[in-house]
């Protein structure tokens, strides 16, 4: 045996460590979605304490909240109704659409084909 050899394995190790490392950080970075996300917005924040028996028409989104800042990395300051502050994870916030509009009380009538 060489006295080079197991450092030579080492190294190798090291390197085959730093491609996988590589590999899976770029696979991981592909999934996820990019928000752009303002101060100012409002937005909605997923509440994920509700997955045990939420409730079978029970929303998981809460808000909408007023976006403070946006820090680097994802995270966001957001603003609660009474004013307090707090930091979550961008990726479970999603903007609030408050300028969409659904007709209240519209109906739709359904008719059976085999009456038809």
């Amino acid at each position: 045996m060489d006295l080079h050899e197991p450092n030579e394995l080492r190294l190798e190790a090291y390197d085959n460590s730093r491609i996988y490392k590589e590999r899976t950080k770029a696979f991981h970075d592909k999934k996820i979605r990019h928000k752009d996300l303002k101060a100012g917005d409002k937005a909605l924040l997923f509440n994920s304490k509700l997955r045990l028996f939420p409730g079978k028409l029970k929303s998981r989104w809460s808000g909408p909240f007023k976006i403070k800042e946006v820090l680097p990395y994802g995270a966001v300051t957001l603003l609660g109704k009474d004013r307090t502050e707090f930091t979550v994870n961008g990726q479970r916030v999603k903007r609030y659409m408050e300028n969409e509009s659904t007709k209240v009380g519209s109906s739709l009538h359904l008719i059976d084909p085999a009456l038809a």
